[in-house]
């Protein structure tokens, strides 16, 4: 049986880290604190919002730490006695002095095969790369970013139809799952990290709304298609039609243009928009939106 009796900290935001969290609490495993950014506004209202893990964490009696600087916590950690920490998208960099309050340190969970793609947009980017496989690893946190030592990694294919959504979410469940399924080992130091090879790494870089806009004469049709795929969630794949701003939510390629809503790429291939969301927020289907296309 595995022993889950080991006090754990947890440290996590976003989607990604509630589906961690989640399988920690239903595991069994001593959760003592989780630690979160601050409540943010968010929506129309501007109402100020808890991230989801505090909702959750709530929920099982689990207290909640929302320190504006990390250096907050030091003294709540230390209290704990021997704890380990485990980071799973908090949104924040850990400096080493939080590092080294924790045995045998915090262990994170990356969805990408390092030392590939090490940085805030490793989803995004094997689909825009167009990757047949992508996957999750735990490591163990150190002050650069995402270049710790390695303790597992576990692989899944790509069909090249993912949405950067779909991916995050089956990613998600993965990660969790391993992180279960090892963490005992890593606790009791019978599973020991293995250096990354840093002359095989890559970066990526935080999605800004920047990005949004599709510039079809730099990109192929295919490279475009990724795009609309990969940025679904944030931030959204825009392309202008005529006087329309539309934002793409669904395209395939096309060696012919078949309706004024076929946009020429770089390559002469065309995207084909199957669904969108117009100007006024209505979601449509391509055929419809160019039925009443007057471009």
């Amino acid at each position: 049986m595995k022993n889950t009796s080991q006090k754990i900290v947890f440290f996590g935001t976003e989607q990604f880290s509630l589906t961690a969290l989640s399988h920690l609490i239903q595991a069994g495993y001593n959760i003592v604190a989780v630690v979160t950014k601050p409540d943010s506004k968010k929506g129309r209202g501007q109402q100020l919002t808890p991230p989801e893990v505090k909702v959750l964490a709530a929920k099982h009696n689990i207290p909640v730490w929302q320190p504006t600087r990390l250096a907050e916590i030091a003294d709540r950690v230390s209290a704990l006695g021997v704890a380990t920490g485990v980071l799973v998208s908090y949104g924040k960099i850990i400096p080493q002095s939080i590092i080294d309050l924790f045995s045998p340190g915090i262990i994170n969970v990356h969805p990408s095969l390092l030392p590939a793609y090490r940085g805030p947009a490793p989803i995004e980017s094997a689909i825009i790369n167009g990757d047949i496989e992508t996957g999750v690893t735990i490591m163990k946190l150190d002050a650069a970013m995402d270049a710790g030592p390695l303790y597992a990694v576990r692989t899944h294919p790509l069909a090249g139809t993912e949405t950067g959504p779909e991916l995050y979410r089956t990613l998600a469940v993965a990660g969790a799952e391993l992180l279960v399924e090892v963490l005992p080992a890593i606790i009791d130091g019978s599973l020991q990290p293995h250096p990354q090879d840093d002359t095989k790494a890559s970066y990526t870089s935080l999605l800004k709304k920047e990005d949004a806009p599709l510039d079809l004469t730099s990109l192929t049709a295919i490279q475009a298609e990724r795009r609309v795929r990969a940025y679904l969630s944030f931030p959204k794949s825009k392309l202008k039609i005529g006087d329309n701003q539309i934002i793409i939510t669904k395209a395939h390629v096309s060696q012919t243009k078949n309706t004024p809503l076929d946009s020429s790429c770089q390559d002469g291939a065309f995207l084909v928009i199957d669904e969108l969301i117009t100007p006024n927020g209505r979601r449509t289907d391509g055929a419809a939106f160019s039925r009443g296309y007057s471009g």
